[in-house]
């Protein structure tokens, strides 16, 4: 499993020319299964994603491809993470250890 931590950088202000790609790339994510939620880093930071079912290099070549890293809009940091403990209500997410 991994956590995935897109900072916005200096280009912040170029999102919006990105943001229906990056919309795209995200829900690519989602119907392929990797992705298991999304969402906002705030206030206004940048975004974060919990991604499932994939190699180190399979989501270093995923997050690659997002529009908003090709045109340095944010800076990413992948976080590997191996579950030992969730809640039941997460408990799905103890399957996915690699």
């Amino acid at each position: 499993m991994f956590i995935i931590q897109l900072t916005f950088s200096d280009n912040k202000s170029q999102a919006k020319d990105y943001m229906e790609g990056h919309k795209k790339w995200l829900q690519t994510g989602f119907d392929k299964g990797i992705f298991v939620l999304s969402g906002s880093l705030q206030p206004n930071a940048g975004g974060g994603i919990i991604a499932v079912d994939v190699s180190k290099q399979e989501i270093e070549e995923i997050i690659a491809e997002d529009p908003f890293v090709i045109e340095n809009v944010v800076k990413s940091e992948i976080i590997e993470l191996t579950p030992s403990e969730a809640d039941e209500r997460l408990s799905f997410l103890l399957d996915n250890r690699f």
